[in-house]
């Protein structure tokens, strides 16, 4: 009960300290999820331009989430992330 409590209260602590970027990351994670599920039940044709393009913007919004937190490792991965599925994207609309 304790560790839900704390995680509970990093949240309160994190909506506080910046409730932008809180709500740029809840956004992103939302789009995320979002994916996946219409990934999961599209199944062996997904809508992979749209999927591309949301997946994408999500992911800038998380790399610019962790470049306010300084966080290096998940700046990195996400731009990472954005630079592969760009690719990804021009074949799609390219090919």
């Amino acid at each position: 009960m304790k560790q839900f409590e704390q995680t509970l209260q990093w949240i309160s602590n994190d909506f506080k300290s910046n409730s932008f970027r809180f709500a740029v990351e809840v956004i992103a994670w939302a789009a995320s999820i979002g994916c996946s599920i219409v990934m999961a039940f599209t199944v062996p044709t997904p809508p992979l331009l749209e999927l591309y393009v949301v997946w994408i913007t999500g992911c800038i919004m998380y790399a610019w989430a962790a470049w306010s937190r300084n966080s290096f490792g998940m700046l990195i991965n996400y731009i990472a992330l954005v630079m592969i599925d760009s690719i990804a994207l021009y074949r799609i609309i390219y090919s």
